[in-house]
This record gives structure tokens, C-alpha cells and sequence, in this order.
């Protein structure tokens, strides 16, 4: 377990550049499933037949996590970039990132010296710009271009029972399935492992797939936000790291299909999986894109510190917890 996540959350990959990822994926998982295919918007699908009449399942993880794209490269060699994805710029300030294939930068900011009440106020991306070394415009058009991509470098670390790297939204989601592909399990429902592109952006992935494959059930296999925050009140936490897997009942656009909410629930109770209810309503995954059509979907999430930053924070007994709860999930014969 946790062979795969290391490797995964070190790739870059922001919405719509996910091509290192899913050729990742692809060289791990094959020779394991019937059937490997990706679709014209970049979505890796992997087939595992079920050995009776069963149903068809899909499992969802997207592959693409928040970062930036290059908007202008201005005369002093410096680059303006814009987010893809919702990131916040308190936490960008002096962060190590990579831009296009190799290039080495620093996202830079006003010293806080040479601020008066600024410093106070969360910058404006405009304000912001990545500092590559390049002295001049004409330097710096020799590294990169308009419209490169950018992400985080941030090394993946294990510490105590837990994990610290970039990406883990949604990497760890992949992480998942991948580790369920190795599980060989026997069931008789027919398995559809979606790994899907540009979540962050809109939920655009999931569309194509949903009229693909016109599955019987969906499950999103995220991590959400943990709510165990510096001075967050705990009323208002959604999860708390440790407690296991959660299960998710509403979210943003979509309230969850109650026979699979409680199904989720009944198997975890059945096999004494730890689990949780996700308490707060905010934020959306492609549960609400596979629902828009017709498809039941629900959501299982690994809870996460810190997620859209530089570097997130999970529990690995919450990660082992998920896969376990999904594992039986999966055998399951009353759909």
C-alpha cells in the first residue's frame, strides 16, 4: 500500500495537462485489467470483467490537481500567470514550483519590509509574478512560453501515521483505485476504474464517460477538506483526519442517491470500517456530473489538511480504511 502515491503526487499534472499521469497509470495498471481505453477528452478507463450478471460499476478518481498557466512574460524576465484551479495566494508567496517540462521557479511577492498595511490583505494574482533568474523578456522566451503549464514542487514525505505531498486531490483518489486494481477482487459486478481529466476546472471529464459507458452506479473517490484546521471551530469542520473514510450526503449541485449513501453505510457498519459523514455541504465532485445523467452516484473521500496549497496532509489508517470500505462495496450483490 502507498507504492503508488509517492510517485504520483510528485507528477505534474494541472487540469488539462494530465498526460504524465495518465501514461503513469497506464504503465502500472496494464496486464492487470481486461481492457485499458482512453477517450478523446484524455480519460483513462480500465475495464475488470465481473465473474456473474452483475451490475456496472464505475469508480471515479480525477487525475489533475490545481496549479497555474503562464499568461505573459514581461519585459524584466518575470512571468504573470493566472490559476487553474481555486488556489489561495496566502499560500503561494516563496513556493518552489515547475514550469513546462524543467524550468525551476519562484512565485514572488513586495517584501514584507517594503509593505505598509498590504500585508494585511490577500494578494492579487496580478500583483504576483515567478521569478525564473532570467534577466530580460528575451532570456526568459528561451526557457518558457505563453500558455506553459505551472505546478508545485513539493517532495513527498511519510511522517508518523501520516502523508505529506502536493496533488493529493486527487492523486490519492488514484492511489485508490490503483491499489483495488492489484486487489484482484472477486465479485460479480463488472468494475469501470475512471481515472478523468480537469476536475479542478469544472467537472469537464466525467461528461464524455458518463455516455460511454452508461454505468449503474457511480462512486467518486476524492479527498475532501479536513476540518482540524488551525483555529477552525469545530462546528464548522466537514472531516477529521484519522476517523476514517467519509462519506459524503450533499454536496454543492448534488444531493447524494440515498440507496447508495446508505449502502455505503451499511457495508461499512457490516465489516467495521471506520468511517465519517462529511458535515459540511460546501464544494462539488464529479458525482454531480455522473447524476446530471441519470447515472446513481455517491462520493467516498480520504479527508485531507490543506487541500489546493502546496502541500496537503492525510492519514494513511484513513487511506486503508478507504480502500477496505470500497473493496466490500464492490462484492456487493443487492444493487
Amino acid at each position: 500500500m502507498f507504492k503508488y502515491l509517492k510517485e504520483l503526487t510528485e507528477i505534474s499534472g494541472p487540469s488539462g495537462n494530465e498526460d504524465a499521469v495518465r501514461e503513469y497509470i497506464k504503465e502500472k495498471i496494464s496486464g492487470k485489467v481486461d481492457e485499458i481505453f482512453i477517450d478523446r477528452m484524455g480519460n483513462l478507463i480500465a475495464f475488470k470483467k465481473g465473474k456473474g450478471n452483475g451490475k456496472k460499476i464505475l469508480l471515479d478518481a480525477h487525475m489533475d490537481e490545481v496549479g497555474f498557466i503562464v499568461t505573459n512574460i514581461n519585459e524584466d524576465g518575470t512571468l504573470s500567470f493566472a490559476p487553474v484551479g481555486g488556489v489561495d495566494t496566502r499560500v503561494i508567496i516563496g513556493k518552489k514550483v515547475k514550469i513546462g517540462k524543467d524550468v525551476v521557479g519562484i512565485i514572488g511577492y513586495k517584501a514584507i519590509h517594503l509593505q505598509k498595511d498590504g500585508y494585511m490583505n490577500a494578494p492579487k494574482y496580478s500583483e504576483l509574478k515567478i521569478d525564473i533568474g532570467a534577466k530580460s523578456k528575451a532570456e526568459a522566451e528561451k526557457q518558457v512560453k505563453i500558455g506553459d503549464y505551472v505546478s508545485f514542487i513539493t517532495p513527498y514525505e511519510e511522517q508518523g501515521g501520516f502523508i505529506i505531498a502536493k496533488a493529493l486531490d486527487d492523486r490519492c483518489g488514484c492511489s485508490v483505485l490503483m491499489d483495488l486494481i492489484d486487489e484482484n477482487i472477486e465479485t460479480q459486478n463488472d468494475i469501470y476504474f475512471a481515472f478523468t481529466v480537469q476536475e479542478e476546472t469544472g467537472l469537464r471529464g466525467p461528461a464524455i464517460i458518463a455516455e460511454q459507458l452508461k454505468a449503474d452506479i457511480a462512486i467518486a473517490v476524492e479527498t475532501t477538506t479536513s476540518g482540524d484546521d488551525p483555529e477552525l471551530e469545530k462546528q464548522l469542520w466537514s472531516t477529521h483526519l484519522g476517523d476514517g473514510p467519509a462519506i459524503t450526503f450533499m454536496h454543492s449541485g448534488y444531493v447524494v442517491h440515498q440507496a447508495i449513501f446508505e449502502k455505503l453505510i451499511e457495508t461499512a457498519k457490516q465489516f467495521n470500517i471506520p468511517f465519517q459523514y462529511k458535515m459540511r455541504t460546501v464544494g462539488g465532485t464529479n458525482a454531480r456530473r455522473y447524476a446530471l445523467t441519470g447515472i446513481p452516484a455517491g462520493v467516498v473521500s480520504v479527508p485531507a489538511r490543506y487541500i489546493h496549497s502546496p502541500v496537503s496532509v492525510i492519514s494513511k489508517k484513513d487511506y486503508e480504511h478507504t480502500i477496505a470500505l470500497l473493496k466490500e462495496f464492490l462484492k456487493r450483490k443487492d444493487f
